[in-house]
């Protein structure tokens, strides 16, 4: 299949689900000194009982294993934050299936919708790094096959029925099940995307939802993602499912203040990375374009809102979840934003939709 041009809109109805994405980014405090992991990860689980409280739909936690990012393993974090919350979905964004075990993956989110009942989900990807793979004694040769095996067989567990499978990354199982076994159905998973065409054909193929990554550069240019992938499970002979986006972004009672804020922390973080990659230092020029034009949710409610709103009209979205942590910006700025988000973006982007 290939990518056809031009954005479709599709509409969707006001009640789209609107989330929070955060890696536990290593943040400091007020006098710009480091606050160990242990505090982030303390910290990160006080954000999310403030989302379930102001309103907010999804809080998906991310999975690392640097230096720069507190959460390792995410699920943990999700069960500490299962019984202080009443109705949040608590996910994650994502569980690197490729260097984890599908069936302890299956297991543990089992586990945490025991606790949160219902409210369990997660978004499998590779991940934008790859420290795990070798960090779990695996090939980086192999990180192909690694996830698309894994992949397979995750969605087979899924199954009421034992599940017999075969494959080249472990042996085979023979009418095995996993335990305990989801009191509320299967756990939805989603896949996540970040703009290759193969991985949007195959989330169609098995019949997930798909999560678009998107980290740089206008929304608008990930339609034709969301089009092949809806013309995929229409080909495939599958029923129209959810796409949503993962976007980064920053939310303070003005767009100026929500820029200054940010700004720092968003180039620390990026710099850092750039530094690994090859990627020069990112300049405030830089930084105002993307918030202006690209992928960038900055400003006041109001700003934000809108552009959430226009995003989710253009390439229909089901969800949109904002990426609120970019760097090491102070616990205090990012809980004001979830506030901000929850009672004020929120509303206003449903308002938006609706009218």
């Amino acid at each position: 299949m290939s990518i056809t041009p031009g954005p479709r809109p599709v509409e969707r109805p006001a009640d789209v689900e609107l989330g929070l994405d955060t890696f536990g980014d290593v943040s400091v405090d007020d006098a710009g000194r480091p606050v160990h992991p242990a505090q982030v990860i303390r910290d990160v689980v006080a954000q999310g009982v403030l989302a379930d409280r102001v309103g907010v739909d999804v809080f998906n936690v991310g999975e690392h294993h640097r230096d720069d990012f507190a959460v390792s393993q995410p699920d943990v974090l999700l069960a500490a934050l299962a019984p202080q919350t009443e109705r949040i979905r608590l996910g994650t964004g994502v569980t690197v299936l490729s260097s984890d075990d599908p069936v302890r993956v299956h297991e543990r989110f089992a586990t945490l919708d025991a606790l949160a009942p219902g409210r369990a989900e997660m978004t499998v990807g590779r991940g934008s790094f790859t420290e795990s793979v070798p960090l779990y004694g695996l090939d980086l040769a192999d990180y192909e096959v690694l996830f698309s095996e894994k992949l397979d067989l995750l969605v087979a567990l899924r199954s009421d029925e034992p599940v017999s499978w075969s494959g080249t990354i472990r042996p085979p199982l023979q009418a095995a099940l996993t335990h305990p076994r989801p009191e509320h159905g299967p756990i939805p998973i989603w896949v996540g995307v970040g703009g290759s065409p193969e991985s949007v054909v195959r989330a169609a193929r098995y019949g997930l939802p798909m999560q678009l990554a998107i980290i740089g550069g206008s929304p608008q240019r990930f339609a034709p993602f969301a089009e092949l992938y809806r013309r995929a499970l229409a080909e495939l002979g599958k029923p129209e499912l959810p796409v949503g986006v993962h976007s980064p972004g920053f939310v303070a009672p003005t767009d100026e203040e929500a820029r200054d804020l940010l700004y720092p922390h968003f180039k620390a973080n990026r710099d850092r990375i750039g530094a690994e990659r090859g990627w020069g230092p990112v300049t405030r020029d830089q930084f105002e374009a993307e918030v202006e034009h690209g992928a960038l949710f900055v400003g006041s409610p109001e700003t934000v809102a809108t552009k959430i709103a226009a995003t989710v009209r253009t390439l229909g979205l089901s969800r949109f979840d904002l990426k609120y942590a970019n760097g090491p910006q102070p616990h205090a700025d990012l809980l004001r934003c979830i506030e901000l988000y929850g009672t004020e973006v929120i509303p206003r982007v449903r308002a938006l939709l609706a009218s």
